[in-house]
């Protein structure tokens, strides 16, 4: 005989007037979570109490009924109905829904069961009934209000509309995360979507960044130089259309039109430039997104003045300049930290910056037949280079015959006419003419080098002269371009590497430029007064502007089809010596300067080296361009150099086979042992971007001994 099933009988629930209840010491709720008090009174005011209350009967001592009833389970909603009594909106004898314990249970296991076995509502089912009502007429605003969640979060919920429904059923049955779905919202392309989901669920990385990325790789950052410098209302006024992500930090979205950005830009850039043009009466200007490194070489540059200061500039400078040093001096001596004299001596000196920031004015003649190069700078502004001359609109300078003849013979003779010099072993004079004759050339070869040996020898005895002459020579190679008048036969030369993308937009380049322009305004104009310039230039200014001219003549590329390794191993030498390194630099590797330019073993290589094997196992599956990118963000922050700009190890040596390697001293005899060149130079070329060879050379070293 089978066994009957006992029945359940749930507790009764009744209407309990709201003065009878008291809050349960044993309610486990103890610490504010979720939606406040004050904000749940409201919507009780709203719509009612949903949920009643779950009460116990008081009882005295006897085990009776005091008529008062205790809530382990609904403190907040009694709070709540609390707080409307306390303004008067709800009686105090108001019946309030409640469901009467009987006790069988302890108090703070009901209260405990009520909040764990709680569940959250899906975001899925939220973002549904947020688009129900939506769709019976409330706006995004009521709908927040309603609820008490920022209008941000009703957006973001309602942004997942234009996520593929066969998505959102994965999401429903937990095949995928919320974070996948947000980040699959950014754009409303349902068959994008499901490719990008396609291909990331066959592979181990499905994070939300890399969805981002996937579904935004044809598009361009509203961060980027292009959007900002045209404007995100320009593009999008032009038809253009921008993805934007509601979840994230998006720094103004995705520009999904790349063709029509560019229009724009160059539109923009070319109507700029034009403007220049005009407005700067010069004669030619070039405007491009970005010159190649190296693009004056072989112009002329020419620098304006400072325009003066007025009397009223003037006057207000001064006030300035003393109003700014009394207050620093006396901050100076105060204790105490002072935001709003910080506040001041900030306004101060903006004002002083803007004084001395005034425009350069350039002559007339040098804007008749010099031009402009516009571009566009890294952060969206436009770059303006003024004052450049090419070599056909140079002002052709007039000869006169009679101070420069064909030979120069009959500047030698007029010369030495007076000391009654005249003739040679070569050429004997007709002594019954009496007509003085040009010195023959020969003499006058002989005579001259006479006189530069003397010359060179005086000048080995004047250091300081010594170094201005070369000095002399360098600034009119680096300066004046048509400047080569200098007897020292010292040359100069300065590779532009106008092959190699985005070396202008570095931060050396740009010191580099912004040194030479400093030089470029302080010295002469005209070189025939560069040497006395350089004369009564102080010492330290002096070094300062050979070093300048020295460092541009530096070039340690290596060429397919010359690896110059010596002159790469004086390049270590030289780096050494100065204490440089290219990670101090400043240089992290990118997929744009080297993870995307080789194979997928060279990046699993250079990910393995800066950061270990199980990071290298984290992209060995994906397609080059992905993996190149997720390597640079995995490298960041690393150490990490490929071969070619790393330091050679100390400590090595090769064979010597050059004469004069050692040198003497005083203690004996000091061998200088060259250093081991690095693998990649001794390779043999290479039939492959990404396999380097083996082979094996050595270098001999060098020395050179000096002579007294």
């Amino acid at each position: 005989m089978a066994q009957a099933i006992q029945k359940i009988t749930l507790s009764a629930a009744r209407d309990i007037p709201f003065n009878k209840l008291v809050l349960s010491q044993q309610n486990v709720r103890k610490i504010k979570a979720g939606v406040s008090i004050e904000d749940l009174a409201e919507d009780i005011a709203h719509r009612g109490l949903l949920t009643s209350l779950n009460v116990r009967p008081e009882l005295d001592d006897d085990g009776n009924e005091t008529g008062s009833y205790r809530i382990p389970a609904g403190g907040r909603r009694y709070r709540a109905l609390e707080r409307l009594v306390a303004q008067k909106r709800l009686a105090k004898t108001a019946g309030v829904p409640c469901i009467v314990s009987k006790g069988e249970t302890l108090e703070v296991e009901d209260s405990l069961a009520e909040n764990v076995q709680r569940v959250s509502l899906h975001p899925l089912d939220q973002f549904r009934a947020f688009q129900t009502l939506r769709e019976q007429g409330l706006g995004e605003e009521e709908i927040a209000a309603r609820f008490f969640v920022s209008v941000a979060t009703v957006r973001q919920r309602l942004r997942l509309a234009s996520v593929s429904p066969r998505l959102l059923d994965l999401y429903a049955e937990d095949e995928m995360t919320l974070e996948q779905i947000m980040a699959f919202s950014i754009t409303n392309d349902h068959v994008r979507q499901e490719q990008v989901w396609d291909t990331i669920s066959r592979s181990h990385s499905r994070e939300p960044y890399y969805v981002r990325r996937l579904l935004t790789e044809t598009a361009i950052r509203a961060s980027d130089r292009r959007a900002v410098y045209v404007g995100i209302e320009a593009y999008e006024a032009a038809g253009g259309v921008t993805m934007r992500d509601l979840f994230e930090q998006d720094q103004g979205g995705w520009l999904q039109d790349p063709a029509l950005l560019e229009q724009l830009v160059m539109e923009k850039l070319k109507a700029d430039a034009e403007a220049i043009r005009i407005s700067g009466g010069w004669k030619w200007v070039e405007a491009a997104f970005d010159f190649p490194y190296g693009h004056t070489s072989g112009l002329r540059r020419v620098y304006g003045e400072q325009a003066e200061m007025t009397e009223d500039e003037l006057a207000r400078y001064d006030a300035t300049r003393a109003e700014y040093d009394k207050l620093d001096a006396e901050y100076a001596e105060a204790n105490e930290y002072s935001e709003a004299t910080e506040q001041e001596l900030e306004e101060l000196g903006s004002e002083l910056d803007r004084l001395n920031d005034r425009p350069f004015v350039f002559d007339p003649q040098d804007i008749a037949r010099g031009g402009v190069f516009v571009s566009l700078g890294a952060s969206g502004e436009i770059k303006i280079e003024r004052g450049f001359v090419r070599p056909e609109d140079e002002q052709q300078a007039e000869v006169d015959p009679s101070t420069d003849g064909g030979d120069g013979r009959a500047d030698h003779g007029s010369a030495l006419a007076v000391t009654g010099a005249a003739g040679g072993e070569d050429t004997q004079p007709d002594d019954e003419d009496e007509a003085i004759k040009p010195l023959p050339d020969r003499l006058v070869l002989d005579l001259t080098a006479a006189r530069t040996v003397a010359l060179r020898n005086a000048l080995a005895n004047n250091p300081v002269i010594a170094f201005i002459g070369v000095l002399h020579a360098f600034v009119l190679k680096t300066f004046y371009v048509y400047g080569s008048d200098s007897c020292l036969e010292v040359t100069l030369q300065s590779a532009r590497f106008s092959q190699t993308p985005g070396l202008g937009d570095t931060v050396w380049a740009k010191e580099i430029d912004q040194r030479h322009d400093g030089w470029g305004q302080d010295l002469p104009k005209d070189p025939n007064d560069l040497w006395d310039f350089l004369i009564k230039l102080d010492e330290v200014s002096r070094q300062a502007l050979f070093a300048h001219c020295t460092s541009l003549s530096v070039n340690a590329v290596i060429e397919p089809w010359n690896k110059r390794a010596r002159a790469i191993a004086h390049a270590e030498q030289l780096a050494r010596s100065i204490g440089f390194d290219m990670v101090e630099a400043g240089w992290t590797s990118t997929a744009d300067n080297y993870l995307g330019r080789v194979t997928k073993a060279r990046i699993l290589q250079a990910v393995r080296e800066a950061k270990g094997d199980q990071a290298a196992e984290l992209i060995g599956h994906l397609k080059k361009t992905d993996m190149a990118r997720e390597a640079e963000r995995l490298m960041t922050g690393s150490s990490w150099l490929p071969e070619p700009l790393r330091m050679m190890v100390e400590g090595g040596t090769i064979e010597h086979n050059a004469v004069g390697d050692t040198i003497g001293s005083d203690e004996g005899e000091t061998i200088f042992e060259a250093q081991d060149l690095p693998v990649f130079l001794l390779d043999e070329p290479e039939t492959s971007d990404d396999d380097t060879g083996d082979t094996e050379r050595e270098i001999g070293g060098e020395h050179l001994a000096a002579a007294e």
